[in-house]
């Protein structure tokens, strides 16, 4: 015999015989339970980190990985800091932006809405707006003729189309023999741009620097300069040393700028992994009264094998190894499941919504109409490690009920 006696036995006990055929049913049961709660919870946090991952690629296709300004929100000197910045390490592209916050006319609809101020010729190597365009094209911004770039959901709302002529109202104020009068411009609309979030849809309106410029009346300042990293989970630690060498500027990453909701998606994903683990605890304890049940068929074994030497520990080993080998195989299950879930989910969706004529998230509503997914593997290894703990507490009680086992008792009446 070249296994353990205590692990021989309890594999054994995994064999049914006839008259226990209803145990074995038992355990099958558990053994699904166990693969289903854990297909389910890698599938779901796979779908959850599949959702970030989109989230997280449309903000940033916006916004800058970092950002450095001035002390007072304007500046004066990015022609000199651009080169510097540029050539520090890490740093993949630079450009320079001027935003505030405006009010837009068009008939009899108005809207507040952030105003960007952008170099189209240099705006793709920090943000991907280029090709987000759904109308028109980046190059339509022309310093001098006043044009203008909308979110297609604010374009909606205004009810123009290429070719209106918009009026931005900035808060700067001009002094007029009329008295003080907010500063107007008129812009045409020559483009329009989706990128899928509401944020930048509904509010956000892009012009030439030059144009923003005359607007806000800066002359030759920006409000900042936007960065590309080469590795954007690395931002902070990075900006942090920016921070050390521009101690003159205020630098930030995207994090900051985007924390709270990205720690929202964190507690989300937190929370649907503590209660789809309790679809596996719940068929975990399962093995609990299959073990209950195999502990009561198998007294007069328990009996004679403690006559015979064993102690109270090896008996409780026994039952420990046969619930083990229950729960494992019930994880490996889900884990092959659960992986070939995930990484199929993109394909399997699509082909459901056909065969029944549904449609789970419809892009009238949602601006992610389809159901993304990512694999990651240290999740799919928490699952597995939860899992074989849970199936590992479900197997003690029982173990020591069968331990307690008094020899002496059961054999009397055998």
């Amino acid at each position: 015999m070249f296994k353990p006696l205590i692990f021989f036995i309890g594999l054994r006990y995994t064999r049914a015989k006839r008259r226990t055929q209803f145990i074995s049913f038992i355990t099958l049961i558990s053994v699904i339970g166990i693969a289903l709660g854990v297909t389910v919870l890698i599938t779901v946090l796979s779908v959850i980190n599949g959702y970030q991952t989109e989230l997280r690629e449309r903000i940033l296709g916006m916004t800058s990985h970092a950002t450095l300004t001035g002390r007072y929100g304007q500046l004066d000197d990015w022609q000199t800091v651009e080169p510097r910045l540029g050539n520090y390490p890490h740093v993949l592209g630079t450009a320079p932006f001027i935003d505030g916050q405006v009010m837009l006319n068009a008939g009899r609809r108005v809207s507040g809405t952030l105003l960007s101020g952008i170099l189209p010729d240099v705006e793709p190597k920090v943000s991907d707006i280029a090709g987000k365009m759904t109308e028109g094209k980046l190059s339509d911004l022309i310093p001098g003729e006043y044009n203008i770039l909308l979110g297609n959901e604010l374009a909606n709302y205004l009810g123009v189309v290429l070719g209106d002529k918009i009026t931005v109202i900035s808060p700067q104020l001009n002094s007029t023999p009329a008295g003080v009068l907010p500063r107007m411009r008129r812009f045409t609309l020559v483009g329009t741009f989706h990128v899928g979030m509401y944020e930048y849809d509904r509010n956000l309106a892009i012009i030439h620097l030059d144009d923003a410029a005359k607007l806000f009346r800066l002359d030759q300042a920006v409000s900042g300069l936007r960065i590309k990293l080469d590795d954007i989970f690395n931002a902070p630690l990075i900006t942090r040393s920016m921070a050390n060498q521009f101690y003159d500027y205020r630098v930030s990453d995207w994090t900051s700028a985007h924390s709270n909701f990205f720690k929202a998606l964190q507690i989300e994903k937190r929370v649907m992994f503590l209660i789809t683990l309790l679809i596996v605890a719940v068929a975990a304890f399962n093995i609990v009264s299959t073990l209950i049940m195999v502990v009561t068929d198998k007294r007069g074994d328990i009996a004679i094998l403690k006559t015979q030497g064993l102690t109270s520990g090896s008996i409780m080993g026994i039952f420990m190894v046969l619930g083990t080998i229950i729960g494992s195989f019930g994880t490996l299950l889900g884990i092959t499941g659960g992986v070939l879930l995930a990484l199929n989910v993109e394909t399997i969706v699509p082909a459901i919504e056909r065969t029944f004529g549904v449609k789970f998230m419809s892009a009238e509503v949602y601006y992610i109409s389809e159901i993304p997914s990512q694999l990651i593997w240290t999740d799919v290894y928490a699952i597995a490690g939860a899992a074989f703990v849970l199936t590992l507490l479900a197997t003690i009680y029982p173990a020591w009920q069968a331990a307690k086992v008094n020899p002496a008792e059961v054999l009397r009446y055998e």
